[in-house]
């Protein structure tokens, strides 16, 4: 198809504000599908987003849409997700369009990660098309939220489609803007070919699947392709458009989106943000591609009862195929074994991960706690980075602990402001600024350490704003602090899953919850149990879990004392004996109870 008939978007907007129901009804329009196969979000096809309600993966389909003038144009719509902890998969979708739908739900109106997907959109030169969407809600305000809309992006409130997803008003509009408002591709059909990787699957019959956007030349089938990373070639053994379904095509010219087999059958082959092009004609120089997502959460994950190492190996493989933003290395520890110290985007991306790392692949893992990267600068001036509190070198040998600290957006209501501002000089925010979006809602601008957010930092501003607030965070910069390390020791043997880097004035409060945690977690044993939290070689906070112990003195109903006495004494050598000799069994919940360290103790 001639490239000024070709429209490629994407749908950017906050979670649950009706991406994938707007997908749907598009598709329905366009009559890519029919009323009977109409059902709740058909691009969600992983279970876990059926089941959680939410769009984990980015996918792409195409349809094809008859304008009133007669022409008919071809759609490449790729939705995205909403949450914060999936930002990347936006960045990477919109890296391959030249245009996007920004939804907004009438009834809250604009929300935290509708802002930080408009600049992400504003940064990428795409351009916007707003959309109010859920306009048929009793609480519905679709005027007040086109105003939040022009304040945001400076488009006229009343360029803005009113819209209802669930009923299908306004669809017409937003289809017929799509094509009137958005721009072509700018691509050469005859130039070398140059097409970006912006996302990739695996296929146990047909190997790596890779999902292309071409921005240059042309691809057929049977042409051998070049990876510019890699310099690996490959032969073209199959291609098409997902329509919704998989259809084959013979060829795809510049401007078009599509998905390419060619007999990868390792998954290190592929890399998102690669370049392909043709083995005998090569384009002198590669696409941009992605800048790589930056990990901010980091806990390690063991084969549980079940599991062998090389299958859980062999499941993150292939999951971080389709995950590029997930990262692994092996790594040992004397408690829990050989294992992963996996690193992902938030706490939300992690629960994804175990999940269908438990469902797709069958793996049972045992998971520690998780931390943050710091930076650390050691006494010889070199400095390191470290994401987990045993790899941190001895008090003696370090400079400065560097944490890292987020810009935190949050859209609250005017008269919650008191309550949040508590709430972030809590957890060591430092105030940057407020701006009004209206005359009740408000957005407020904090730094704060990531540390401090990753836990439970949302549920305690939803308790704050009702239920009304929302955040988003992007990483700012590393910045020196106070912070320590806490060392755990469970009879006297230092556990290094358990320590944590925790800022000096919260170490004896957050060392005392942590103690009194572990004591309700590890069952008791025959012996007595410390469990002492220490920095460097001082004890700040102690714990027992007293010995199971027979009563030896049961039988000795009268006589001397000096008979129980005896009796007790060789318990009480016993007892020593075996604190010597035995070995304390730490369960899997004990090294959950870090993360579970709240205000409730």
């Amino acid at each position: 198809m001639d490239q000024k008939y070709i429209r490629n978007f994407s749908i950017v907007a906050h979670i649950d504000h009706g991406k994938s129901t707007l997908a749907d009804r598009m598709l329905l329009l366009a009559g890519s599908i029919t009323q009977r196969e109409f059902r709740d979000q058909i691009l969600d096809d992983m279970d876990l987003e059926r089941e959680r309600g939410i769009t984990i993966k980015a996918s792409a389909v195409t349809m094809t849409y008859k304008h009133t003038d007669g022409q008919t144009y071809m759609l490449n719509m790729i939705d995205t997700p909403g949450h914060v902890d999936f930002h990347y998969e936006v960045s990477r979708s919109l890296a391959a369009c030249e245009g996007a739908l920004l939804v907004v739900d009438a009834a809250p109106g604009v929300e935290a990660q509708t802002v930080a997907n408009a600049h992400l959109a504003t940064k990428g030169s795409l351009t916007m098309v707003p959309v109010v969407n859920k306009i048929d809600l009793p609480a519905a305000r679709p005027e007040d939220t086109a105003m939040e809309i022009e304040n945001l992006i400076a488009v006229p409130a009343e360029d803005c489609i009113f819209a209802s997803a669930k009923s299908g008003k306004g669809i017409d509009s937003m289809m017929a803007a799509i094509v009137e408002q958005l721009p072509a591709p700018k691509g050469d059909p005859d130039a070398p070919t140059t097409a970006l990787i912006f996302d990739s699957t695996y296929d146990d019959y047909r190997g790596v699947v890779i999902y292309v956007r071409m921005f240059d030349g042309r691809l057929k089938v049977g042409d051998k392709i070049r990876m510019m990373g890699t310099g690996e070639e490959y032969n073209v053994t199959d291609m098409g458009k997902f329509c919704p379904r998989a259809v084959q095509v013979k060829e795809m010219l510049a401007g078009e989106v599509g998905y390419v087999v060619a007999n990868i059958r390792t998954v290190s082959a592929v890399h998102v943000g690669d370049t392909v092009t043709l083995a005998n004609r090569p384009a002198a120089e590669a696409l941009p591609g992605y800048r790589p997502p930056q990990q901010m959460v980091f806990c390690d994950f063991y084969p549980g009862p079940t599991t062998q190492f090389p299958d859980l190996r062999d499941a993150l493989e292939k999951l971080q195929l389709n995950d590029s933003s997930l990262t692994y290395q092996a790594i040992s520890a004397d408690a829990l074994g050989f294992g992963f110290r996996c690193g992902f985007l938030g706490m939300l991306h992690m629960e994804i991960v175990q999940e269908r790392l438990e469902r797709e692949h069958g793996i049972e893992v045992v998971q520690t706690a998780p931390t943050v990267p710091y930076q650390v600068l050691t006494a010889k001036d070199e400095l390191i980075e470290v994401d987990s509190a045993g790899d941190l070198p001895a008090p003696n040998f370090v400079q400065e602990i560097r944490e890292p600290i987020v810009k935190v957006d949050l859209i609250i209501p005017a008269d919650s402001i008191g309550g949040v501002m508590q709430l972030a000089e809590d957890r060591r925010g430092e105030y940057v600024e407020t701006e009004y979006l209206s005359k009740e809602r408000v957005i407020l601008t904090y730094h704060l350490p990531l540390a401090e957010i990753i836990y439970d930092f949302y549920d305690k501003l939803k308790s704050a704003t009702r239920g009304y607030g929302t955040m988003d965070y992007e990483i700012v910069n590393f910045s020196a602090n106070d912070l320590v390390k806490l060392d755990i020791m469970v009879n006297g043997q230092q556990v290094d899953a358990l320590s944590v880097i925790v800022h000096k004035s919260k170490a004896e409060k957050r060392g005392r919850r942590l103690l009194i945690r572990l004591r309700r977690e590890i069952s008791r044993h025959q012996f007595e149990i410390p469990l002492q939290a220490a920095i460097g070689g001082k004890i700040i906070a102690r714990e027992t879990i007293t010995a199971l112990r027979k009563n030896v003195i049961a039988k000795c109903y009268g006589g001397d004392v000096s008979r129980k006495r005896k009796l007790l004494e060789k318990q009480k050598k016993g007892k020593k004996r075996m604190k010597m000799i035995g070995n304390v069994e730490i369960p899997q919940k004990a090294f959950m109870a870090v993360l579970e360290v709240g205000d409730d103790d």
